[in-house]
């Protein structure tokens, strides 16, 4: 079954930044040092690619992400066996977060392939970490070759990573 989990921390308290005020008399310089203030508050979010691989084993009940083990792109098709990638997301607080983890050819119980596990999470503070993954379950066979993982932020791919499941 596919999961993710988020977790988050407090960013440092921000510095306030010095801020001077235009005279009256110049023309236009209240409007221009608005567009400005916002130009600035719109900053491109910062996407990193902390850790990917295979991961201790996720505990659903708590905030805390699952530990790297080893980093690969290669995972032996075990039962259990958790694999995925782990970003941080800076600048995109409250912005919707679209991940896809396209499979090989899982089944469902009518014998059909299931279409790829998709949904979308808003990126809870300005400092925030992410985990996309999944886990290797019965029947073992239709959970082999290329699964694709990948997040976008705004309609734009921001992260993607491979990973080859084998027997």
């Amino acid at each position: 079954m596919s999961k993710f989990v988020s977790a988050f921390r407090i960013s440092d308290k921000l510095k306030p930044r010095e801020h001077k005020t235009p005279k009256r008399s110049e023309t236009g310089a209240r409007r221009h040092d608005f567009l400005h203030t916002l130009e600035m508050a719109k900053r491109k979010p910062e996407i990193r690619m902390r850790s990917f691989g295979i991961y201790s084993k996720w505990d659903s009940e708590t905030k805390e992400l699952p530990q790297i083990e080893q980093f690969t792109t290669d995972v032996p098709a075990a039962i259990d066996i958790e694999f995925g990638f782990i970003v941080s997301i800076k600048g995109a607080k409250n912005l919707e977060l679209d991940y896809c983890i396209d499979h090989p050819g899982i089944l469902d119980a009518n014998g059909n392939r299931r279409a790829p596990f998709d949904g979308s999470v808003y990126v809870k503070s300005n400092d925030w970490k992410f985990f996309l993954g999944d886990t290797i379950w019965d029947p073992i066979e239709d959970k082999i070759g290329m699964w694709t993982m990948s997040l976008e932020l705004g309609g734009k791919r921001v992260a993607e990573k491979a990973f080859n499941v084998f027997i």
